[in-house]
């Protein structure tokens, strides 16, 4: 069974589509976009079968809608 995009990728299955998964599953991150550390979020999501994306991850470095609290 596939878990993630990259089990599809190396089964060839180039048509697969994850299950949706609720941002409220999954923490969104402050990280700069481009960052290292924004990155190995990024690709832990990937991993872990969850989006790429969370509608609250940081997207520039003016984003006022962070807080020091947010994973």
């Amino acid at each position: 069974m596939l878990t993630s995009v990259l089990d599809a990728i190396r089964e060839g299955k180039w048509n697969y589509e994850p299950a949706s998964t609720p941002e409220e599953h999954f923490d969104s991150t402050k990280a700069m976009p481009g960052s290292d550390e924004k990155l190995e979020v990024m690709a832990a999501r990937v991993k872990a079968g969850l989006p790429l994306w969370h509608g609250a991850d940081r997207i520039d470095y003016d984003d006022t809608n962070q807080d020091d609290t947010e994973p």
